[in-house]
């Protein structure tokens, strides 16, 4: 799986300009898989959290080289009528045709690294020993490989089906379309280290957290 990979040059030169003395841990999940909420769960521990997913939405607004980019490329029909993109039209053009998507992350990805880099250098200089990088394309984009440990939260498939339509208010088609164009689970665990379940109940995803957190202070 790791062919179908996106290489990312900007990502390779993390641990050199880090110079280490943090430890990054990488958290990924599949599409409503509840990703946000174990990472909030972890921002509770005294684990900072830096968010990859909140990054992408920075780095193309109005205004911004990657915003520049994919106006470029993918023309002025995607924008909003304040100059921002149409997310949800551009959402439905990159999930309908994987060439369109690889391009888009082209674009978007090394900006997202740099600012990834950026924040954790920030914790570094403030003696943060553990940081966790939230990010839902963290296999598809190789980030992976720069972290120290790979977290995955694995949902069961339907489950997951059922809270994407409802959080969404998707179509069953759209929201199998979204699914299906992220790499599949089994793969996904294939390269992780550690994995949450999160198919049962709260209170079961909130102790096997509990558990995983003096791995990750060690």
């Amino acid at each position: 799986m790791k062919g179908q990979e996106k290489k990312n040059a900007v990502v390779g030169l993390i641990h050199e300009r880090l110079g280490g003395g943090i430890t990054m841990v990488g958290l990924t999940g599949g599409i409503a898989s509840g990703k946000s909420t174990v990472a909030s769960s972890f921002r509770k521990a005294g684990i900072p959290v830096v968010d990859a997913d909140e990054i992408a939405r920075a780095v193309v607004r109005k205004g911004k080289k990657a915003h520049r980019q994919i106006v470029q490329s993918f023309g002025e029909g995607i924008l909003l009528p304040s100059g921002e993109l149409d997310r949800v039209r551009l959402g439905e053009i990159v999930f309908a045709d994987e060439t369109k998507r690889s391009l888009l992350e082209s674009i978007t990805h090394p900006e997202i690294s740099k600012e990834i880099l950026k924040q954790v250098q920030g914790l570094k200089k403030k003696k943060k020993k553990v940081v966790i990088i939230d990010a839902a394309l963290l296999f598809e984009s190789g980030l992976h490989r720069q972290m120290h440990k790979n977290i995955l939260i694995r949902l069961d498939p339907k489950e997951q089906l059922k809270r994407l339509m409802a959080r969404d208010q998707l179509a069953e088609i759209d929201a199998w379309r979204r699914i299906l164009s992220q790499m599949p689970v089994v793969e996904k665990e294939k390269l992780s280290d550690l994995v949450i379940d999160n198919s049962g109940s709260v209170q079961e995803t909130a102790r096997q957290i509990q558990s995983l957190i003096p791995q990750l202070l060690k």
